[in-house]
């Protein structure tokens, strides 16, 4: 289930020891890119208080916005599982791409032709430059598993994401997946 070798369309689950960093304590990562430039990815876990009626008024529509990644976060970027319907997208794997034409994006939920399900929203983007994903590997900053989930990881991940994941790695993961956010809670 692991793979040490980082591919465009794996996961990368946080280690439970990056407890002080608020933005990749528990996330779990879509890796968009990843080639001898560098990485992309998106926080799939990590929900904002926004929705993209907030940051689009003329889009009439609830669909929530989810912390992307630290970099560029006044930027709006999306991962979908429709290119059939949104042009110039770009495969990621499993069925599911980035990006694309938006004014085609903002037609179809306009029309409710798209939904929380074939589409999600993120402010930023995780970036690494050449061979830094790499040395954090192995640094063991990040797990990276397969995206076993395929084009239904849109709908699949939540908040709790990174618990279930801790929970199918099994053996001390098990452990960390009921430790509260803050261990001075504990």
């Amino acid at each position: 289930m692991v793979n040490l070798h980082p591919k465009k369309g794996h996961l990368l689950i946080a280690e439970p020891s990056i407890l002080g960093d608020l933005s990749f304590n528990r996330s779990v990562i879509l890796l968009a890119d990843h080639n001898e430039e560098g990485s992309i990815g998106f926080i799939l876990n990590k929900p904002l208080d926004y929705t993209i009626n907030d940051l689009i008024p003329e889009i009439e529509a609830s669909l929530k916005i989810y912390n992307g990644g630290p970099v560029e976060q006044d930027n709006l970027y999306f991962i979908h599982k429709i290119p059939n319907s949104i042009p110039n997208s770009i495969e990621i794997s499993h069925g599911i791409f980035w990006g694309g034409d938006f004014n085609t994006v903002k037609e179809l939920i306009n029309n409710g032709e798209l939904n929380n399900n074939d589409i999600r929203f993120f402010l930023g983007y995780t970036g690494w430059e050449a061979d830094q994903l790499v040395s954090e590997l192995i640094s063991n900053t990040w797990i990276i598993t397969k995206n076993i989930y395929a084009d239904s990881i849109i709908e699949k991940s939540d908040i709790t994401f990174w618990k279930e994941k801790m929970l199918e790695l099994g053996g001390e993961y098990s452990i960390w997946s009921n430790a509260p956010d803050d261990p001075s809670y504990n």
